[in-house]
């Protein structure tokens, strides 16, 4: 392992992908080949092949992480583990970061759902996690958004200028996500849909870095065609 790195990664891998029509023999959606890779490899690569990451934590669903699929084993190490994740992405982060090794002062947390994040973008965000804020890579909001209630009548549209889409990786001084993990759970109810949000709640600084349009997050039937465009 490179004597400097300085930051692990736990990625997020332990959901079923209900939106995604699963492949032909059942696996969930992380799993797919995307121009004949396995998608939780591509997002694995990454992570794996930067100087500054050392330990690397797979949250997978509990039957896999008890027993790994044959073509991940061979690569598990004692710097790529897995671990089994929780009901939630919330809880199945806090997992994954229980199972971090000790040495990693930053932690990058990023969805195997995003095949395509790259080197530069890992290294954005670690430059300001270094300096002790939350980091998040985002894309500026092309469209018009509306906010709409329960029955789907435009309640107001919010001004693009300021907003943006998040992305991840997103990286964190360890004992901030710590904390914010640890208190999430203490406080009933305290759910977010990712990191961030839990570190925004305790009054952390989060701040926006460039994201990458290519880091697409595979969602649905159609996103497999336009990642399989991407990777050819």
């Amino acid at each position: 392992m490179n004597a400097s790195a300085d930051a692990g990664a736990i990625i997020v891998a332990g959901g079923v992908g209900t939106r995604a029509s699963s492949s032909a023999n059942g696996e969930p959606k992380q799993y797919r080949e995307i121009s004949g890779v396995r998608m939780l490899l591509r997002a694995v690569r990454p992570f794996a092949s930067h100087p500054r990451v050392g330990p690397i934590v797979v949250v997978l669903p509990e039957a896999d992480a008890a027993s790994p699929p044959a073509w991940l084993a061979p690569l598990l190490s004692d710097r790529l583990t897995v671990t089994a994740g929780g009901e939630t992405r919330q809880e199945s982060v806090a997992k994954g970061l229980a199972r971090l090794a000790p040495e990693a002062r930053l932690v990058l947390v990023h969805d195997a759902a995003r095949p395509f994040a790259d080197g530069e973008l890992i290294d954005r965000v670690l430059d300001v996690a270094s300096l002790g804020a939350a980091a998040v890579p985002a894309v500026p909001v092309s469209d018009t958004i509306k906010e709409t209630d329960t029955a789907g009548l435009v309640t107001r549209s919010l001004p693009r200028e300021r907003l943006v889409a998040v992305q991840t990786p997103q990286a964190f001084p360890r004992q901030m996500l710590e904390t914010a993990h640890q208190r999430a759970r203490s406080d009933a109810g305290a759910a977010a849909s990712d990191d961030a949000m839990l570190c925004e709640r305790l009054g952390y600084p989060v701040r926006v870095v460039p994201g990458s349009p290519r880091n697409l997050k595979v969602t649905t039937p159609q996103d497999f065609a336009i990642a399989e465009a991407l990777a050819q």
